[in-house]
């Protein structure tokens, strides 16, 4: 990017950066705007003429949004369903994670390449059978069904992020830890936790986001009880194609709660991104 800008000027690629950003951003900004309009004005007219025309837009579609009971509960059954997935999968992937990189037990390195196995198994593979099993233990159709299949073909990748990242700490510094009296416990609550905290976030921030926008496993695993946003909206997409005052709104709402999680996060997603080009 330095040698860019030398060759073509710092203002040409700032230039050439805000295009890319207005681009990426159009689709969002036509979303919104299209949530803001009536039914009638989104049929008649592209969502563009909000803009020089703003008298057309108005929150009555939020407000109808509001008071439709199934989209209500679906968005509420997608936070039980994404907040615990996301929190089960970090605390038990960070104590594997801890545990595969500086302890020693017996098969620790053959356990660990089965969980790097695991890793090539498509989610595809595992959805009859899991879903067979799931019936048989009273799972299936319920929102505890749907947050342990995402647990399960979520830790693979969790554990192998943070114990690759963990392995990175410096030994001296567990070792003085542990000359002090420090016990595991103690070493990984207050010395390997705090030093790995931008690796944890930026898995908590990607298990959030593919938890709340996946369709395919709500599909199989949730009923119309404890389905989700997103297969609310498909839903009320294949029931009412035209109710557009429903799904612009519940569709725009979909993504603004991941942006506002991305963007709350954003800082310690960088630093764990970056953290591998640093050590």
């Amino acid at each position: 990017m330095t040698r860019l800008t030398g060759l073509l000027g710092r203002g040409a690629v700032q230039a050439f950066l805000a295009v890319i950003a207005l681009v990426w951003l159009t689709p969002a900004l036509g979303l919104f705007l299209a949530s803001l309009r009536s039914e009638e004005a989104n049929s008649t007219s592209g969502w563009w003429t909000a803009l020089t025309e703003p008298g057309q837009l108005s929150i009555d579609n939020y407000a109808t949004l509001l008071e439709n009971s199934g989209i209500t509960q679906a968005l509420w059954n997608t936070v039980l369903i994404s907040v615990p997935t996301t929190v089960a999968v970090v605390v038990v992937a960070a104590l594997a994670g801890y545990a595969f990189a500086w302890l020693e037990f017996p098969g620790r390195d053959w356990i660990f390449l089965v969980v790097v196995g695991l890793l090539v198994v498509p989610v595809q593979v595992g959805l009859l059978p899991v879903a067979k099993m799931f019936g048989a233990l009273g799972l299936f159709g319920t929102i505890p069904g749907v947050v342990l299949f995402h647990v399960a073909y979520g830790l693979p990748f969790a554990i192998f992020l943070l114990r690759n990242y963990f392995a990175e700490i410096p030994r001296e510094m567990l070792e003085a830890a542990r000359m002090d009296g420090g016990g595991e416990w103690r070493i990984f609550t207050q010395l390997v936790l705090p030093v790995g905290k931008p690796a944890v976030a930026s898995l908590a921030i990607f298990q959030f986001l593919w938890v709340w926008n996946d369709m395919l496993v709500a599909l199989i695993f949730a009923d119309s009880d404890s389905q989700p946003l997103t297969v609310a909206l498909q839903s009320e997409m294949r029931q009412f194609g035209s109710n557009i005052e429903i799904l612009a709104p519940g569709a725009f709402l979909s993504l603004t709660i991941p942006l506002v999680v991305f963007f709350a996060f954003q800082k310690h997603f960088v630093q764990g991104v970056m953290a591998g080009s640093v050590k």
